[in-house]
């Protein structure tokens, strides 16, 4: 959706302001640096317009310019720095997602939902095994993923339908769930299983498994995954030996949850 769609409707939109945000957000891990002119389209803006926003925000640390091509700054990330402060839980999760990947020699990983899509706020890696590198604040669409089906699967069901129904079900490999129904069955059996197993849905070669991190109010707050290659761990062992450890995992992190 655009800005400019955004903004009909909305008498108090500030539109300058989200194209600023726009443009922040057209780079990413696959983009790290842009052209002006790669920015413009990436945004929808005139060349005109995305280069105001990006000496806009050169200007104040935000981009740097390197030539033809522009790049973001560390001092991004003060834009979620309170947000991340504020919140509790990441703070908690990182030591059991330390002990947990040393338990499974994977890379293991935390994340919240944000609309349809899941935003990972801890992280432990232990090797590369997808084409994407994944760092804190990556996003990826929560149907094709073990923590996003856990997180949809236990939304209240009128939440779940708004968020599945405004989600573009695109087949990211030749696994992916992109029936509606299909997805919609798979997220009941999560939900009545308490974890989601994903079998290179969202990238070939990778499984993973995930389950819920619940708050003092019962209320699931996170998902925890263990991410590992196909080529080296059968869904056997996923399932028998990692998710045990996973659900104690996620046991330690409510404990610790239920004491701030």
């Amino acid at each position: 959706m655009s800005t400019n769609d955004v903004e009909e409707g909305r008498g108090d939109f500030v539109q300058s302001f989200a194209r600023g945000l726009a443009v922040i957000r057209s780079f990413d891990a696959e983009h790290p640096s842009l052209t002006l002119s790669e920015v413009a389209a990436r945004t929808e803006m005139t060349r005109a317009a995305a280069r105001r926003f990006l000496l806009t925000l050169e200007t104040l640390g935000y981009v740097r310019s390197t030539g033809r091509e522009f790049a973001l700054t560390p001092r991004v990330l003060e834009l979620g720095f309170s947000y991340l402060s504020a919140l509790s839980l990441p703070e908690i999760v990182q030591p059991h997602l330390e002990r947990l990947s040393r338990e499974v020699d994977e890379s293991v990983s935390a994340a919240v939902l944000d609309g349809g899509d899941i935003v990972y706020v801890a992280r432990v890696p232990t090797r590369r095994i997808m084409s994407v590198a994944i760092t804190i604040g990556t996003r990826f669409p929560a149907y094709a993923t073990s923590m996003g089906r856990v997180l949809l699967a236990h939304l209240p069901q009128d939440e779940r339908d708004a968020l599945l129904a405004a989600s573009a079900l695109e087949p990211l490999t030749e696994r992916t769930i992109t029936d509606r129904s299909a997805l919609a069955r798979r997220l009941d059996e999560v939900a009545a299983a308490g974890f989601a197993i994903t079998d290179g849905e969202l990238e070939s070669g990778v499984r993973s498994v995930a389950a819920p991190v619940r708050g003092r109010d019962g209320r699931v707050v996170a998902a925890v995954n263990v991410s590992a290659s196909a080529a080296r761990v059968p869904i056997e062992r996923l399932r028998d030996e990692h998710l045990p450890r996973l659900i104690a995992a996620t046991q330690a992190i409510e404990a610790d949850l239920r004491l701030v």
